[in-house]
């Protein structure tokens, strides 16, 4: 066992080094191309920019419509956006050229599709009327985890099909353990034992959709590299998922409790009822923050000690040099600390919607 745990933290620390190493080149890459663009502006008799960490920073984790492996290599996605005078168009966000980026009467500007006029110009009236449908890398980011989970969870029915009563292995053995785990010690546990096979389904699906996109999120290149946790569209989503089913599970008495709690004076319970009500939408909006925020500032951090390499380059090359060692050691720190922290945040999220959940389901003399 012991030597089992030394072989998988080696080869989780190298491989903690090659994301740095990848994080590196890509943003080497990125650099070289701005330093071209700044030459060229130069040449035309504009001065250079500097580095900009926030920047790029903004750049790196923000959703957009290509998936950026390195320099201007980019795998290009699907723009689908409706407008009510064209109807539905259809195609790669690759037509957006850098610079110019008008196709079919729209134009990319900030990460956003918007109409344009002849002329180039925004056309605001238009471009208020657009729907974007368009398939951004946090998107394609939420497919793939879907495929994955479809493909883990299938392979491992199937293995208890083909071979009922037997040790698990493979996959199966890999999965087994936290399976049970949300069971017994979040569902079970927050819930109770009558009740927590109605929502053991959700749990398990919200839990493994969140620790997977959490890993993938650490991986520099494609399929990896989105961030999509760390977007408050997601978590909000998923927030409002446990909000929505906390308010049709809620019985008698947990309603009781939340407009009229027993036992209260009337008097105290015109102060005391809409803090409760507050409370039932609180509770999920802390949820969706703590999400939010705990992943993009383990994003943010990461590349803010990369960035330590290019702000002290540009003061001298060698003090660079010097840096990116520190750079790097603290990129592979955080690498392991944010595999504790994708875990753990799938954990903590599904462990406070089972509590939601039992909370809404408890009766009156579970209580005593």
């Amino acid at each position: 066992m012991a030597r089992d745990i030394k072989r998988f933290g080696r080869i989780t620390f190298i491989l903690m080094l090659c994301v740095a190493a990848i994080f590196s080149v890509r943003i080497l890459f990125a650099q070289e191309n701005k330093a071209e663009t700044a030459g060229q502006k130069e040449s035309s008799g504009n001065k250079e920019e500097k580095f900009n960490a926030g920047e790029l920073i903004i750049e790196h984790i923000s959703d957009a419509h290509e998936w950026h492996i390195a320099g201007h290599l980019a795998i290009p996605l699907p723009v689908i956006v409706y407008s009510p005078e064209k109807g539905i168009s259809c195609f790669s966000s690759a037509r957006f050229e850098e610079g110019k980026g008008n196709y079919k009467g729209y134009a990319m500007e900030h990460g956003h599709i918007r109409a344009v006029r002849e002329d180039g110009s925004i056309d605001e009236p238009a471009t208020a009327g657009l729907i974007d449908f368009s398939i951004t890398k946090n998107v394609a980011s939420i497919f793939i985890t879907i495929l994955l989970m479809l493909w883990i969870f299938i392979s491992v029915a199937k293995a208890y099909t083909r071979n009922p009563g037997k040790a698990p292995r493979g996959m199966q053995s890999l999965m087994e353990p936290l399976i049970i785990f949300v069971r017994d010690e979040i569902a079970k546990s927050a819930i109770g034992e009558k009740k927590y096979k109605r929502y053991l389904p959700f749990l398990l699906t919200v839990f493994f959709f969140i620790w997977i996109n959490n890993l993938l999120g650490l991986v520099p290149i494609a399929p990896g590299g989105a961030n999509v946790t760390g977007n408050i569209a997601v978590s909000m989503t998923l927030a409002a998922l446990v909000l929505i089913i906390t308010l049709f599970s809620g019985n008698s008495n947990y309603w009781r409790h939340i407009v009229a709690m027993p036992g209260v004076p009337a008097g105290v319970l015109v102060l005391l009822t809409p803090i409760e009500i507050i409370g039932v939408f609180l509770k999920p909006f802390v949820l969706m923050i703590r999400l939010f925020a705990n992943i993009l500032a383990g994003h943010i951090i990461a590349l803010s000690f990369f960035s330590l390499i290019f702000i002290f380059a540009e003061m001298n090359y060698a003090l660079g040099y010097g840096v990116s060692l520190l750079s790097v050691a603290f990129t592979v720190f955080m690498g392991f600390l944010e595999l504790l922290v994708a875990f753990l945040q799938a954990y903590v999220f599904t462990l406070l919607s089972a509590m939601y959940f039992g909370a809404a389901t408890e009766e009156h003399h579970e209580h005593h």
